[in-house]
């Protein structure tokens, strides 16, 4: 079986893997269809942060093959149990669609659902990669009334507005907090989704949170501290952690087969 290896910083490889074995009842195997790479494996490949010598990668969807020899497409993350897609003969369209709900469009759907997101709330993502970007189609889903999405790139900041978003901040730091405070007069907005994992964004986003809002995170941390002093004396929450990616799936599974 072959598999991309990780041989340390900055070294990704294809080499042969032992063929995996169903050695219990509840045991499947996947044959990947599709892949794709998280932003968690891009702190391994630059080496700022630990990974095993070996298998690298996690976000996949394949056909499953058990003892019934049943078939059919899978969602699978790293050991949870796969997850079933209805249907059969889906277009590769679909299936690149599906591929994104292994793991980054419910990372950007928790963080807007641990910041608190409701329908008419004021939203900013602070962060326009994978994530981020799916921070601002999960702030959407859930009814924000404006979304403010913090890019400096040009091709991001267009898909940020197709996605929904309503407003682009380019500055950072500073420049950034002054932005977003003069969309909206001064307040700050009611969730802001911190969606990098360092410690200027985690600051960013604590900077825009109005009094009594709540910071989604789900950037891994690099660097980050939290400021306590914002948290007691402005009364700014924060929530956030590992996304729960099998409560996530099957709402947003309908969205996708839905059109």
């Amino acid at each position: 079986m072959r598999a991309a290896l990780f041989g340390g910083p900055r070294s990704i490889t294809v080499g042969e893997r032992p063929d995996p074995v169903i050695s219990a009842p509840t045991d499947a195997m996947v044959r990947v269809l599709l892949g794709c790479v998280c932003g968690s494996d891009l702190w391994y490949y630059r080496g700022e942060s630990p990974h095993a010598l070996g298998p690298i990668g996690h976000e996949f969807i394949g056909h499953r093959k058990g003892r019934s020899r049943h078939r059919s497409v899978h969602i699978q993350r790293r050991h949870v149990r796969p997850l079933p897609v209805p249907g059969s003969g889906h277009s590769d369209a679909t299936l690149r669609s599906l591929l994104t709900l292994s793991d980054v469009m419910c990372t950007g759907h928790h963080a807007a659902v641990s910041g608190g997101v409701r329908p008419g709330t004021i939203v900013a993502v602070v962060g326009d990669g994978a994530v981020g970007l799916c921070a601002v189609i999960g702030a959407c889903r859930l009814g924000a009334a404006r979304v403010i999405a913090l890019s400096r790139n040009p091709s991001r900041q267009e898909m940020a507005r197709s996605f929904g978003a309503t407003d682009i901040v380019a500055e950072r730091g500073d420049a950034a907090v002054q932005a977003v405070l003069e969309l909206t007069g001064g307040i700050g907005v009611d969730g802001a989704l911190e969606c990098v994992g360092t410690g200027e964004a985690m600051a960013t986003a604590f900077a825009i949170a109005r009094p009594g809002s709540v910071v989604g995170a789900i950037g891994a941390p690099h660097g980050v501290g939290v400021p306590i002093e914002t948290v007691i004396f402005r009364n700014v929450g924060l929530r956030g952690g590992v996304a729960p990616v099998r409560r996530y799936i099957p709402e947003l599974l309908d969205d996708v087969l839905e059109g």
